[in-house]
């Protein structure tokens, strides 16, 4: 069993900055590729970014790419997703993913989701 505790989001302003963290127990971290999804209200859920277990691959939804960076420290067990140059649209419930390997975009990939971490972004 996998453990997954979103923490870091709030409000921020259109332009700011704002980073994620999840913290991973219960399970070899490094092994585990890692991501995040999005979902906001009364749409569906939708894939952000993930990263290997050594983070030498990653993926990321166009809509986030080259603003949004995820990284990991599997010294923590913690994935990191900083957010930059945040927009309205990025309003959204953030949550951590684990699963076997690779950078999938499909939810279907991974076994483990946290909570979930609210991101609000003000214009």
């Amino acid at each position: 069993q996998v453990q997954l505790v979103e923490s870091g989001g709030g409000l921020v302003q259109a332009g700011g900055s704002l980073r994620l963290s999840c913290a991973a127990s219960g399970r070899t971290f490094s092994s585990s590729a890692m991501g995040w999804f999005r979902q906001a209200p009364g749409k569906e859920r939708e894939f952000v970014a993930a990263i290997t277990g050594r983070g030498s691959m990653t993926n990321y939804a166009d809509s986030v790419k080259g603003r949004f960076t995820i990284s990991r420290d599997n010294a923590k067990n913690t994935v990191y997703l900083q957010l930059n140059s945040p927009k309205p649209e990025d309003t959204a419930g953030y949550y951590c993913v684990a699963g076997d390997w690779g950078t999938s975009p499909s939810p279907r990939r991974y076994a483990y989701w946290g909570q979930g971490t609210q991101v609000t972004v003000s214009s």
